[in-house]
Protein backbone atom coordinates (compact mmCIF):
# COMPACT_ATOMS: atom_id res chain seq x y z
CA UNK A 1 0.00 0.00 0.00
CA UNK A 2 1.09 3.35 -0.25
CA UNK A 3 3.33 5.56 2.68
CA UNK A 4 2.45 8.72 3.58
CA UNK A 5 6.05 11.05 4.31
CA UNK A 6 6.98 13.69 6.33
CA UNK A 7 5.68 16.18 3.73
CA UNK A 8 2.42 14.33 4.23
CA UNK A 9 2.01 13.03 -0.01
CA UNK A 10 1.90 9.46 -0.91
CA UNK A 11 5.21 7.41 -2.06
CA UNK A 12 4.93 4.31 -3.91
CA UNK A 13 5.50 1.07 -1.04
CA UNK A 14 8.84 -0.83 -2.05
CA UNK A 15 8.87 -3.46 -4.76
CA UNK A 16 8.81 -7.52 -3.50
CA UNK A 17 11.91 -8.90 -4.78
CA UNK A 18 12.02 -12.65 -5.74
CA UNK A 19 12.84 -14.95 -3.28
CA UNK A 20 16.35 -16.69 -2.74
CA UNK A 21 17.48 -19.24 -5.13
CA UNK A 22 16.91 -22.73 -4.59
CA UNK A 23 17.70 -26.10 -6.16
CA UNK A 24 14.81 -28.50 -7.11
CA UNK A 25 14.81 -31.79 -4.24
CA UNK A 26 13.08 -33.80 -6.91
CA UNK A 27 12.99 -34.30 -10.93
CA UNK A 28 12.11 -36.46 -13.86
CA UNK A 29 10.55 -37.06 -17.05
CA UNK A 30 6.57 -38.10 -17.79
CA UNK A 31 6.33 -40.15 -20.78
CA UNK A 32 3.16 -38.76 -22.37
CA UNK A 33 1.33 -39.40 -25.79
CA UNK A 34 3.98 -40.78 -27.45
CA UNK A 35 6.65 -39.72 -29.10
CA UNK A 36 6.78 -37.07 -25.77
CA UNK A 37 8.00 -37.13 -22.30
CA UNK A 38 8.05 -33.70 -20.44
CA UNK A 39 10.11 -32.55 -17.96
CA UNK A 40 9.00 -31.99 -14.81
CA UNK A 41 10.73 -30.93 -11.04
CA UNK A 42 9.77 -29.76 -7.62
CA UNK A 43 11.46 -27.51 -5.44
CA UNK A 44 10.39 -25.60 -1.74
CA UNK A 45 8.73 -27.36 0.87
CA UNK A 46 7.98 -31.08 -0.10
CA UNK A 47 4.92 -30.72 2.59
CA UNK A 48 3.96 -27.76 1.54
CA UNK A 49 0.71 -26.66 -0.66
CA UNK A 50 1.38 -27.30 -4.58
CA UNK A 51 1.47 -24.68 -7.20
CA UNK A 52 2.26 -25.74 -10.95
CA UNK A 53 3.86 -22.93 -13.22
CA UNK A 54 2.70 -22.47 -16.79
CA UNK A 55 5.08 -21.33 -18.40
CA UNK A 56 4.94 -18.67 -21.78
CA UNK A 57 5.39 -19.22 -25.74
CA UNK A 58 4.06 -21.67 -26.19
CA UNK A 59 8.06 -23.39 -26.55
CA UNK A 60 9.38 -20.99 -24.41
CA UNK A 61 10.34 -23.42 -21.21
CA UNK A 62 11.06 -22.86 -17.44
CA UNK A 63 13.82 -21.27 -15.71
CA UNK A 64 14.95 -21.61 -12.62
CA UNK A 65 13.77 -17.93 -11.87
CA UNK A 66 10.01 -19.08 -11.94
CA UNK A 67 10.96 -20.77 -8.48
CA UNK A 68 11.85 -17.59 -7.00
CA UNK A 69 7.88 -16.34 -7.04
CA UNK A 70 7.13 -17.80 -4.19
CA UNK A 71 8.09 -18.29 -0.53
CA UNK A 72 10.33 -21.94 -0.47
CA UNK A 73 8.83 -22.31 3.27
CA UNK A 74 5.25 -22.65 2.17
CA UNK A 75 5.39 -24.03 -1.64
CA UNK A 76 5.40 -27.22 -3.13
CA UNK A 77 6.95 -25.75 -6.13
CA UNK A 78 5.88 -27.59 -9.43
CA UNK A 79 7.52 -26.56 -12.81
CA UNK A 80 7.77 -28.53 -16.33
CA UNK A 81 8.38 -27.94 -19.56
CA UNK A 82 5.60 -28.79 -22.13
CA UNK A 83 5.68 -30.70 -25.25
CA UNK A 84 8.81 -29.77 -27.10
CA UNK A 85 10.56 -26.78 -24.95
CA UNK A 86 12.98 -27.00 -22.36
CA UNK A 87 14.18 -29.83 -21.52
CA UNK A 88 11.34 -32.14 -22.35
CA UNK A 89 11.40 -34.46 -25.36
CA UNK A 90 12.01 -35.13 -27.96
CA UNK A 91 12.84 -31.24 -28.50
CA UNK A 92 11.12 -28.87 -30.94
CA UNK A 93 8.67 -31.87 -31.75
CA UNK A 94 5.14 -30.84 -33.13
CA UNK A 95 3.37 -34.34 -33.25
CA UNK A 96 0.78 -34.57 -31.11
CA UNK A 97 1.49 -30.84 -29.92
CA UNK A 98 -1.59 -28.74 -29.34
CA UNK A 99 -3.68 -27.21 -26.40
CA UNK A 100 -5.48 -30.11 -25.88
CA UNK A 101 -2.84 -32.29 -25.29
CA UNK A 102 -1.09 -29.55 -22.71
CA UNK A 103 -4.39 -29.43 -20.85
CA UNK A 104 -3.88 -33.61 -20.98
CA UNK A 105 -0.39 -33.45 -19.64
CA UNK A 106 -1.12 -30.77 -16.93
CA UNK A 107 -3.80 -33.32 -15.24
CA UNK A 108 -1.52 -36.64 -16.12
CA UNK A 109 1.66 -34.61 -14.31
CA UNK A 110 -1.06 -33.79 -11.29
CA UNK A 111 -1.55 -37.35 -11.05
CA UNK A 112 1.30 -38.74 -11.02
CA UNK A 113 2.79 -36.47 -8.48
CA UNK A 114 -0.40 -37.80 -6.06
CA UNK A 115 -1.61 -34.13 -5.57
CA UNK A 116 -5.46 -33.34 -4.66
CA UNK A 117 -5.62 -30.04 -5.82
CA UNK A 118 -3.25 -27.27 -6.60
CA UNK A 119 -2.60 -23.17 -7.07
CA UNK A 120 -2.36 -22.45 -10.67
CA UNK A 121 0.20 -19.96 -11.65
CA UNK A 122 0.95 -18.76 -15.72
CA UNK A 123 1.75 -15.57 -17.40
CA UNK A 124 1.33 -14.77 -21.71
CA UNK A 125 0.78 -18.15 -23.22
CA UNK A 126 0.77 -19.76 -19.61
CA UNK A 127 -2.49 -17.87 -18.74
CA UNK A 128 -4.29 -19.21 -21.93
CA UNK A 129 -3.27 -22.34 -20.94
CA UNK A 130 -4.29 -22.16 -17.56
CA UNK A 131 -7.65 -20.71 -18.41
CA UNK A 132 -8.13 -24.11 -20.72
CA UNK A 133 -6.98 -26.43 -17.88
CA UNK A 134 -9.51 -23.89 -15.87
CA UNK A 135 -12.35 -25.11 -18.18
CA UNK A 136 -11.84 -28.56 -18.05
CA UNK A 137 -10.94 -29.12 -14.25
CA UNK A 138 -11.97 -25.98 -11.56
CA UNK A 139 -12.48 -28.51 -9.34
CA UNK A 140 -8.34 -29.34 -9.42
CA UNK A 141 -7.64 -25.75 -8.85
CA UNK A 142 -7.30 -24.33 -5.40
CA UNK A 143 -6.80 -20.38 -7.00
CA UNK A 144 -5.04 -18.63 -10.15
CA UNK A 145 -2.15 -16.19 -10.64
CA UNK A 146 -2.67 -14.99 -13.75
CA UNK A 147 -0.24 -12.24 -16.19
CA UNK A 148 -0.03 -10.63 -19.57
CA UNK A 149 -3.84 -12.73 -20.52
CA UNK A 150 -3.74 -13.80 -23.84
CA UNK A 151 -6.46 -15.58 -25.55
CA UNK A 152 -5.28 -17.11 -28.74
CA UNK A 153 -7.72 -15.58 -31.13
CA UNK A 154 -6.86 -13.65 -34.46
CA UNK A 155 -6.85 -9.97 -33.56
CA UNK A 156 -4.10 -11.07 -31.01
CA UNK A 157 -1.69 -12.42 -33.71
CA UNK A 158 -2.24 -9.58 -36.03
CA UNK A 159 -1.62 -7.10 -33.27
CA UNK A 160 1.60 -9.22 -32.81
CA UNK A 161 2.73 -9.28 -36.73
CA UNK A 162 1.35 -6.05 -37.80
CA UNK A 163 0.03 -3.74 -34.74
CA UNK A 164 3.01 -3.91 -33.11
CA UNK A 165 5.07 -1.72 -35.86
CA UNK A 166 3.49 1.25 -34.57
CA UNK A 167 5.54 0.98 -31.28
CA UNK A 168 8.46 -0.87 -32.33
CA UNK A 169 9.35 0.40 -35.74
CA UNK A 170 13.15 -0.50 -35.79
CA UNK A 171 12.80 -3.83 -34.55
CA UNK A 172 9.61 -4.27 -37.02
CA UNK A 173 11.44 -3.73 -40.12
CA UNK A 174 14.15 -6.38 -38.74
CA UNK A 175 11.42 -8.87 -38.21
CA UNK A 176 10.28 -8.92 -41.67
CA UNK A 177 13.59 -8.03 -43.61
CA UNK A 178 14.03 -11.31 -43.71
CA UNK A 179 10.82 -11.99 -45.78
CA UNK A 180 10.56 -10.99 -49.66
CA UNK A 181 8.11 -7.72 -50.13
CA UNK A 182 4.95 -9.57 -51.91
CA UNK A 183 4.63 -11.60 -48.58
CA UNK A 184 4.42 -8.81 -46.32
CA UNK A 185 0.58 -9.45 -46.40
CA UNK A 186 0.97 -12.85 -44.32
CA UNK A 187 3.65 -13.23 -42.40
CA UNK A 188 2.52 -15.44 -40.18
CA UNK A 189 2.57 -18.06 -43.46
CA UNK A 190 6.12 -16.54 -44.68
CA UNK A 191 7.31 -17.79 -40.89
CA UNK A 192 5.26 -20.94 -40.91
CA UNK A 193 7.09 -21.75 -43.98
CA UNK A 194 10.73 -20.92 -43.34
CA UNK A 195 10.61 -22.74 -40.11
CA UNK A 196 9.70 -25.76 -41.29
CA UNK A 197 11.91 -25.47 -44.29
CA UNK A 198 14.00 -28.50 -44.86
CA UNK A 199 17.00 -26.00 -44.64
CA UNK A 200 18.23 -25.68 -41.32
CA UNK A 201 20.12 -22.84 -42.04
CA UNK A 202 16.78 -21.19 -43.48
CA UNK A 203 15.16 -22.39 -40.19
CA UNK A 204 17.90 -20.72 -37.80
CA UNK A 205 17.30 -17.68 -39.53
CA UNK A 206 13.61 -17.17 -39.22
CA UNK A 207 13.83 -18.49 -35.57
CA UNK A 208 16.60 -15.91 -34.74
CA UNK A 209 14.62 -13.20 -36.57
CA UNK A 210 11.39 -14.18 -34.54
CA UNK A 211 12.38 -14.71 -31.02
CA UNK A 212 14.62 -11.23 -31.36
CA UNK A 213 11.57 -9.31 -32.00
CA UNK A 214 9.47 -10.83 -29.74
CA UNK A 215 12.44 -10.09 -27.10
CA UNK A 216 12.69 -6.12 -27.97
CA UNK A 217 8.92 -5.91 -27.45
CA UNK A 218 8.15 -7.54 -23.79
CA UNK A 219 9.88 -5.35 -21.56
CA UNK A 220 8.66 -2.13 -20.59
CA UNK A 221 12.09 -0.96 -21.54
CA UNK A 222 13.03 -2.37 -25.18
CA UNK A 223 15.44 -5.49 -24.93
CA UNK A 224 17.77 -5.73 -27.93
CA UNK A 225 19.24 -8.92 -27.00
CA UNK A 226 21.57 -11.05 -29.23
CA UNK A 227 21.89 -14.45 -29.87
CA UNK A 228 25.58 -15.63 -29.62
CA UNK A 229 25.82 -19.66 -27.99
CA UNK A 230 24.15 -22.62 -29.22
CA UNK A 231 22.14 -22.83 -25.95
CA UNK A 232 20.61 -19.59 -27.25
CA UNK A 233 20.21 -21.03 -30.57
CA UNK A 234 18.53 -23.85 -29.93
CA UNK A 235 16.03 -21.68 -27.43
CA UNK A 236 15.26 -18.99 -30.21
CA UNK A 237 14.17 -22.74 -32.31
CA UNK A 238 12.30 -24.11 -29.96
CA UNK A 239 10.48 -20.93 -29.10
CA UNK A 240 9.64 -19.16 -32.64
CA UNK A 241 8.72 -23.13 -34.09
CA UNK A 242 6.24 -24.11 -31.44
CA UNK A 243 4.85 -20.68 -31.05
CA UNK A 244 4.44 -20.30 -34.74
CA UNK A 245 3.04 -23.86 -34.82
CA UNK A 246 0.29 -22.73 -32.41
CA UNK A 247 -0.75 -19.59 -34.25
CA UNK A 248 -0.69 -21.38 -37.44
CA UNK A 249 -2.68 -24.56 -36.31
CA UNK A 250 -4.47 -23.56 -32.86
CA UNK A 251 -5.86 -20.16 -32.98
CA UNK A 252 -9.07 -20.42 -30.97
CA UNK A 253 -12.17 -19.37 -33.33
CA UNK A 254 -14.38 -16.29 -31.65
CA UNK A 255 -17.44 -18.43 -31.11
CA UNK A 256 -15.20 -20.55 -28.96
CA UNK A 257 -13.39 -17.92 -27.29
CA UNK A 258 -12.55 -18.22 -23.46
CA UNK A 259 -14.70 -16.28 -22.96
CA UNK A 260 -17.67 -18.14 -23.34
CA UNK A 261 -15.93 -20.55 -20.81
CA UNK A 262 -15.98 -18.45 -17.71
CA UNK A 263 -18.84 -19.83 -15.88
CA UNK A 264 -16.74 -23.06 -15.84
CA UNK A 265 -14.40 -21.47 -13.58
CA UNK A 266 -16.03 -18.21 -12.54
CA UNK A 267 -15.57 -19.78 -8.73
CA UNK A 268 -11.57 -19.87 -9.07
CA UNK A 269 -10.46 -17.42 -6.75
CA UNK A 270 -8.06 -15.61 -9.15
CA UNK A 271 -5.82 -12.58 -9.41
CA UNK A 272 -5.11 -11.07 -12.63
CA UNK A 273 -1.80 -9.01 -12.85
CA UNK A 274 -1.57 -6.87 -16.41
CA UNK A 275 0.87 -4.31 -17.22
CA UNK A 276 -0.95 -0.92 -18.56
CA UNK A 277 2.25 -1.28 -21.17
CA UNK A 278 2.20 -4.43 -21.97
CA UNK A 279 2.81 -4.47 -25.41
CA UNK A 280 3.09 -8.40 -26.33
CA UNK A 281 -0.27 -9.15 -24.67
CA UNK A 282 -2.03 -5.82 -25.13
CA UNK A 283 -4.65 -4.65 -21.87
CA UNK A 284 -7.66 -4.93 -23.72
CA UNK A 285 -7.71 -8.43 -23.64
CA UNK A 286 -7.30 -8.56 -20.17
CA UNK A 287 -9.96 -6.00 -19.85
CA UNK A 288 -12.41 -7.95 -21.83
CA UNK A 289 -11.92 -10.69 -19.34
CA UNK A 290 -12.38 -8.66 -16.41
CA UNK A 291 -15.70 -7.65 -17.85
CA UNK A 292 -17.18 -10.89 -18.17
CA UNK A 293 -15.50 -12.22 -14.90
CA UNK A 294 -15.61 -9.63 -12.77
CA UNK A 295 -15.32 -11.90 -9.89
CA UNK A 296 -11.92 -12.26 -9.96
CA UNK A 297 -9.06 -9.79 -8.65
CA UNK A 298 -7.73 -7.47 -11.24
CA UNK A 299 -4.92 -5.65 -10.94
CA UNK A 300 -3.71 -2.89 -13.93
CA UNK A 301 0.12 -2.12 -13.08
CA UNK A 302 0.68 0.89 -14.05
CA UNK A 303 4.14 1.13 -14.96
CA UNK A 304 4.42 -2.50 -16.11
CA UNK A 305 5.25 -4.11 -19.46
CA UNK A 306 4.94 -7.51 -20.45
CA UNK A 307 7.61 -9.71 -18.88
CA UNK A 308 7.12 -11.05 -15.28
CA UNK A 309 10.23 -9.65 -14.67
CA UNK A 310 9.63 -5.67 -14.84
CA UNK A 311 10.05 -4.88 -11.15
CA UNK A 312 6.26 -3.86 -10.97
CA UNK A 313 4.92 -6.96 -12.31
CA UNK A 314 7.45 -9.29 -10.53
CA UNK A 315 6.22 -7.48 -7.23
CA UNK A 316 2.79 -7.57 -7.78
CA UNK A 317 2.97 -11.42 -8.65
CA UNK A 318 4.97 -12.06 -5.56
CA UNK A 319 2.56 -9.97 -3.59
CA UNK A 320 -0.09 -12.69 -5.04
CA UNK A 321 1.37 -15.43 -4.30
CA UNK A 322 1.43 -14.94 -0.95
CA UNK A 323 -1.83 -13.58 -0.43
CA UNK A 324 -2.93 -17.01 -2.16
CA UNK A 325 -0.96 -18.54 0.68
CA UNK A 326 -4.62 -17.84 2.77
CA UNK A 327 -6.51 -20.28 0.23
CA UNK A 328 -6.87 -23.69 1.61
Amino acid sequence: MPQRNKNNSYRPAPLMDLFPEIVPYSSGYLPVENPHEIYWEQSGNPDGTPVVVLHGGPGGGTSPVNRQFFDPDHYRIILFDQRGAGKSTPPVCLINNTTQHLVQDIEALREHLGIEKWHVFGGSWGSTLALSYAAKHADKIKSMVLRGIFLMEEQEIDWLLYGLKTIYPESWEQFVSIIPENEHDDLLNAYHKRLNSDDPEIRMEAAMSWSLYESACSSLIPNYEIITTDEQRAQALAIATIEVHYFYNQLIKTEDSLLNQVNAFRSIPTMIVQGRYDMICPIATAHKLHTNWPEADYIVVPDGGHSALDPPVRSRLIEATENMKSIS
